[in-house]
């Protein structure tokens, strides 16, 4: 890169300049789309266009068409690079009723209970919006400079669709007026306006295109147009309400502003648009009316939108409330009633899953609903099916689905359809109630319904007993190890795991690795296999050696233990750091005389459920071999956990008992996980620190037992220095 600083650069080294960058920028996209063989490092590559936006702002008259800033003819490679979010993009939690609105207020007034009482003037507000049926997106802007825009992907990582963002007319190049953090990531959604989509929906019928769904699905699958000129011409909008990191010229954390709704003034003073609906208020029977205002325009707004967003206003406060799982406590999405309509139910098919449950699910006369063709339902289970629910009581009055009734569907969220009531008196005479198998369809095993040793209760869902021989679950567990959440072995997709089952090639996740070894012993090569060849199968070996590494989160949770998703796999993965470690200790659990889950601690976010869950895996002598296997050709990368450089209780176990005087007990536990430092329920022998208040009982005395040290309230708050 040029020494010279674009300020000292005369206008024929600028030209100069920008054709050796248009040229270097242009190569490492063909290495890094085109080759995946990366030949710069991410850092030097945003360095080429920094500079290259630095130059174009300071001459403008040498802009030119195909330039790498300018959107339209950039085309992108095959594929999109990966941007890691600096700050996660998370989900919502989600309120489908008015009582669920009164809870999350509740819940806010419970958690700054104290600091009402101290000071009475003190109010909670909120603000309300519209929920955005569109695509997330995170723009970062550097020195008021668009440099990069993402899709929030899987909230840790989504895909770089900068120059189709930059021909989203809402979305400035350049910040206007001043006072913006010199990095910020404003996030918002990209959305399509019901008017472009039927423009767009016409057009493509009158040359016999597609058939677009609706416009939520549209804008999104124009956000990843590997050609920008065809994002340009469906003409998105943008509307922001957040951010990702903020921070000034040396780094330090900047907020936009102290609250939320300031944020958002600010945002639209700084180009962008911002929704008109937002109100904040400290009522919620005006939250509610105001959902219900909302609710009222839906069908007017010219946009789709499926809820309204409440986020608890000052800034300082959500800091405190925190978050839980992939999901802030202090901001909810209040879902509109699910749109339904009526159809028939042609059949019902039984599914076998990679854990052995056999789950029904409703085939139906195509319907649409919400603006999306439904032609399947799910049924979740034989009892749902009998009209009875999981706690046994009656479901759609208790009436039974059978094939050839009719049928109300909705989308529950707008998301999952489901069958929510049955039309009697259209129920053909020759209708009879649907059996349930009681054997595998897949491989002719036992399936049977597990009843709980401690509760006595039986398991809503039928499993297949055939573990070893039913070949469902042995393909879909290989699937789900591969997945794109899971080890995200490019290549190796479902056709293909199906195919090397098939063939005797994989049996079990660590045949994936020594496949490569045995291809080369075997006298038919892969590569002569029908829709294979000597390159394609040089690229899957190669994503499978790229995989021998990976983040300890995601391989924990590909090994498909039961109970355990991507947010409590996170969780183990954070409280172990280590596979070596969560094996030992797992193990060391599940052959413990007495309590199991004394040995196994105790973690902020899992259950007994999902401990015995885990402490079952491990229980199986296959199981061990098999994970033993697989570590002899994979080295999960030891989880790394990020916290504040002078926290003095990183990793250290905490225990608060007793009546806390300056915090409640829920924000003594957010504030300790901030610092890094895992907070449990009970006294063991891994207890470091046991911070008691006054009435301090067992624990206090346990605590003295095992030597565990014990401070106050107040020497927690010296010791932590907040």
């Amino acid at each position: 890169m040029s020494a010279k600083y674009v300020e000292t650069l005369s206008e024929d080294e600028a030209k100069a300049e920008l054709q050796r960058l248009a040229e270097a920028i242009a190569a490492a996209d063909i290495a890094y789309h085109q080759n995946d063989k990366p030949e710069i490092s991410d850092g030097d590559y945003d360095a080429l266009r920094r500079r290259n936006d630095a130059i174009e702002q300071r001459f403008p008259a040498l802009v030119v068409q195909n330039g790498p800033s300018v959107a339209v003819g950039a085309a992108v490679a095959e594929g999109f690079a990966k941007v890691r979010h600096g700050i996660a993009m998370l989900s919502l939690g989600n309120a489908f009723e008015d009582d669920d609105v009164v809870d999350f207020v509740g819940r806010a007034k419970g958690f700054f209970q104290k600091d009402l009482l101290r000071d009475p003037a003190m109010k909670l507000y909120f603000t309300a919006e519209p929920k955005i049926d569109g695509l997330s997106a995170s723009l970062r802007y550097e020195d008021g400079v668009f440099v990069r825009g993402a899709t929030r992907g899987d909230g840790t990582e989504g895909e770089d669709i900068t120059a189709n963002l930059r021909t989203i007319g809402d979305i400035p190049e350049k910040l206007k007026g001043s006072g913006w953090p010199t990095v910020i990531e404003i996030r918002g959604e990209v959305y399509m306006t019901h008017a472009e989509f039927q423009r767009l929906k016409a057009h493509s019928a009158k040359f016999g295109g597609q058939d677009y769904v609706n416009p939520r699905n549209t804008a999104a699958g124009s956000l990843r147009q590997k050609n920008p000129e065809i994002t340009a011409s469906r003409n998105l909008n943008f509307f922001a309400y957040a951010w990702g990191i903020a921070e000034n010229s040396a780094g330090q954390p900047q907020a936009p502003a102290e609250t939320q709704s300031e944020a958002v003034a600010k945002f639209k003073k700084w180009g962008f648009a911002t929704n008109p609906l937002m109100i904040r208020t400290d009522s919620t029977d005006e939250l509610l009316a105001h959902y219900r205002e909302i609710e009222a325009q839906r069908a007017t707004l010219g946009y789709d939108i499926d809820g309204v967003v409440y986020k608890l206003d000052r800034l300082d406060l959500q800091q405190r409330w925190g978050f839980v799982a992939r999901a802030p406590r202090w901001a909810i999405a209040h879902k509109f009633p699910a749109e339904q309509a009526t159809t028939i139910l042609t059949g019902i098919d039984i599914q076998v899953g990679r854990t052995g449950a056999l789950t029904p699910v409703a085939r139906l006369a195509p319907v649409t609903v919400g603006g999306v063709v439904v032609e399947n339902a799910t049924l979740h289970n034989e009892d749902y099916i009998k009209g009875l629910g999981n706690d046994g009581e009656p479901i759609r009055n208790g009436v039974d689905l059978r094939v050839g009734d009719t049928v109300i569907v909705q989308r529950a969220g707008d998301v999952i359809p489901q069958i929510v009531d049955v039309v009697l008196d259209k129920r053909p005479q020759d209708a009879v109630p649907f059996v349930f198998p009681e054997t595998c369809p897949v491989c002719g095993s036992p399936a049977v319904r597990e009843v709980n040793e401690k509760t006595g209760k039986v398991d809503s869902k039928r499993r297949c007993t055939g573990e070893l021989v039913c070949p469902a679950q042995a393909i879909e567990k290989l699937k789900h190890f591969v997945a794109r959440d899971a080890l995200d072995i490019d290549g190796l997709g479902d056709r293909q795991v199906t195919l090397f089952y098939e063939e005797g090639r994989i049996a079990r996740p660590a045949d994936i690795f020594t496949l490569k070894a045995r291809d080369e012993r075997s006298m038919k090569k892969l590569k002569d296999v029908d829709g294979f060849g000597a390159t394609s199968v040089k690229k899957l070996f190669d994503a499978i050696d790229a995989r021998r590494a990976p983040e300890l989160d995601r391989f924990i949770y590909a090994l498909g233990i039961r109970h355990v998703g991507e947010t409590t796999a996170a969780l183990l993965a954070r409280t172990f750091t280590s596979m070596d470690e969560f094996r030992r200790v797992a193990i060391e659990a599940t052959h413990a005389e007495g309590d199991k889950h004394a040995v196994f601690p105790e973690i902020n976010g899992i259950g007994d459920t999902v401990r015995s869950s885990v402490m079952g895996f491990f229980a199986n002598d296959r199981n061990i071999q098999a994970l033993d296997d697989l570590l002899a050709e994979v080295k999960p990368q030891d989880y790394i956990v990020t916290v504040s450089a002078d926290s003095v209780v990183a990793g250290k176990t905490v225990v608060f008992t007793g009546s806390l005087e300056k915090m409640t007990r829920s924000e003594a536990k957010a504030m300790a996980e901030r610092l890094g430092a895992k907070v449990a329920g009970s006294i063991s022998a891994q207890t470091d620190i046991l911070v008691a208040g006054p009435g301090a009982g067992s624990k206090l005395k346990k605590a003295e037992e095992l030597g565990v040290e014990v401070i106050s309230e107040d020497e927690w708050f010296e010791r932590v220095q907040q």
